[in-house]
């Protein structure tokens, strides 16, 4: 995130305690104008009490938190103006079509009708709902009511969106349509997009830069590449190579490469440990030698595998919230 970036939401040692209990730890961020930022951690890490700071739903204990320059706090009202929010489970009337739901919110914002009338018609195309537009909610998919609760939030033309585990439970197509329009919404629209979720691989796919929330904390940021690059193990790297044909011949030549100090094969695929980067030469490697590249990649960069280098970095024990922390890696694989 560059610096020169204008600063849409900023946060300064916002903390919220519920009487012995730190949900939220002096927590510092700034996220930039058109950035979508993931804040990622387990269920009960603070995520969530972070976000209901953030539109006035809850008052912190100490800090501040500002979006386009006004105080989450003072100007409560003011923000809710530039703020859409995005609850996990976004609540519609079942009995009533998806047109009626919107007209409804359309009326709790005092939209003027024709505006209404218009940006539902917009929305719901924009949404990839205009055929489901005049159906019940209640015979909505949950990723239909995800899409729907995008064109909710969106009746009010926000600059500020803040979803909270909008991914959760949506079919794999579900999925692709709405990370498609969280990405058109920001690249398109310069709309400042901040997603809370548990769910790594689809974090992973949108977001320009994430954080690492544990205990309450944000305890690092960045975009995936320079965490992973954090949290390197001694500036070693993993390589995944399938080639055809596979033999153990080809494993004797990936030994001999320069920087090449293991390799391991389970089938077709070749697991190399090197002490820097040779994407290049492996690729090389293989054509030189008469076999067929399937695939090459780098091993280690994926969030969960990020988050669990982190943990082994820092020295965790079993205690407290590492378990949490270990069960969301391991539904994350």
């Amino acid at each position: 995130m560059e610096m020169t970036m204008e600063r849409m939401i900023e946060i300064h040692g916002l903390t919220k305690r519920y009487g012995n209990k730190t949900a939220v730890d002096h927590l510092e961020l700034t996220i930039g104008r058109g950035e979508i930022f993931g804040l990622l951690g387990p269920n009960g890490a603070g995520k969530t009490t972070t976000t209901l700071m953030l539109t006035g739903l809850t008052e912190p204990t100490e800090g501040t938190a500002f979006i386009n320059g006004m105080d989450c706090v003072r100007d409560t009202m003011e923000v809710k103006r530039t703020v859409g929010y995005m609850p996990d489970n976004v609540g519609f009337y079942g009995d009533m079509t998806g047109r009626e739901n919107l007209r409804f919110t359309a009326a709790l914002n005092g939209l003027e009708k024709s505006l209404a009338e218009e940006r539902i018609e917009e929305l719901l195309i924009r949404t990839g709902l205009s055929e489901a537009g005049d159906q019940k909610v209640g015979t909505y998919s949950r990723g239909m009511r995800q899409r729907l609760g995008v064109a909710d939030v969106l009746m009010k033309d926000p600059e500020v969106i803040i979803m909270d585990e909008p991914t959760l439970g949506i079919d794999p197509e579900g999925m692709r349509e709405l990370l498609a329009l969280i990405r058109d919404l920001s690249r398109r629209e310069n709309r400042t997009i901040l997603i809370s979720s548990h769910q790594l691989y689809q974090i992973q796919q949108i977001c320009d830069r994430v954080g690492l929330f544990v205990k309450g904390q944000l305890v690092a940021c960045g975009t995936v590449e320079e965490l992973a690059e954090q949290t390197r193990e001694e500036s070693r790297y993993l390589t995944e190579v399938c080639v055809a044909p596979a033999d153990d011949r080809f494993t004797e030549i990936l030994k001999a490469l320069e920087g090449v100090y293991s390799v391991g094969r389970e089938g077709n695929r070749y697991m190399v440990g090197s002490d820097q980067n040779i994407n290049n030469l492996l690729a090389d490697t293989v054509l030189e030698h008469g076999y067929s590249l399937t695939s090459l990649r780098p091993c280690g960069n994926d969030l969960d595998e990020i988050y669990r280098r982190y943990f082994e970095k820092a020295g965790h024990d079993d205690g407290s919230s590492n378990g949490k922390v270990k069960r969301f890696i391991s539904r994350n694989r």
